[in-house]
């Protein structure tokens, strides 16, 4: 499934509601921080569970937390520590749209993730432990 050439909002929608999960990952791509930008060589990347990010937008603005967990089929991150109190009396977390987010720092424990910023030609400096003996 490819994204619509169509300046057609009607086809713009249908294309966000029906997207398959692996296009979905990567429009919930967020910008890095202007250091990490001049580190990784790129504007922004998809959000993971554990980046740290900032609300740059909206009633939490300037708010920094962990991301607690993505939501791909409502298109919303949730921040640890942003939370709205609800009617019964509970903490609620708020659903965060990316756009609105700017990744601070990223997390790289995943071997997975490591190996897609290597295949996007991005180096990265890890002090890995030495094999040697």
């Amino acid at each position: 499934m490819r994204q619509p050439k169509s300046a057609k909002p009607r086809k713009q929608r249908k294309f966000l509601y029906t997207a398959p999960l692996h296009l979905r990952r990567k429009m919930l791509s967020t910008h890095l921080s202007k250091e990490l930008r001049e580190k990784y060589k790129r504007r922004a990347l998809p959000l993971r569970k554990g980046d740290e990010v900032q609300v740059m937008r909206g009633k939490f603005k300037e708010k920094t937390g962990k991301v607690a967990r993505v939501n791909y089929k409502k298109y919303r991150v949730y921040v640890e520590g942003i939370t709205r109190k609800r009617t019964v009396g509970t903490e609620a977390q708020v659903g965060l749209h990316p756009s609105k987010l700017k990744i601070i720092n990223l997390n790289l424990d995943d071997k997975k993730r490591q190996k897609i910023l290597e295949r996007k030609g991005i180096k990265l400096e890890l002090t890995a432990p030495s094999t040697e003996k």
